[in-house]
């Protein structure tokens, strides 16, 4: 059984954490925490109904790369801007 390098790891447990904090209904604004790590370098900032709210929030912060927007599409797909 092969075993999984360590950035593939990193990219499974991300994608984890975007799952746990995409909510159902909405938009949440989420932003990365370089000082932790396994499952908990994502954080919920802020829920939002409206995705222009969002994302007017996420333009306003210093390092708009830190943050994500993460939604469900139509088909339930988990979605990130």
């Amino acid at each position: 059984m092969a075993h999984k390098n360590d950035a593939s790891k990193e990219k499974d447990i991300l994608l984890q954490e975007k799952k746990r904090l995409t909510p159902n209904d909405g938009f949440s604004l989420v932003a990365i925490d370089y000082f932790t790590s396994g499952g908990t370098q994502l954080y919920l900032v802020q829920h939002f109904d409206m995705y222009k709210d969002a994302l007017d929030v996420k333009k306003s912060k210093k390092r708009q790369d830190e943050y994500f927007i993460l939604y469900k599409g139509q088909g339930g797909e988990y979605l990130c801007r």
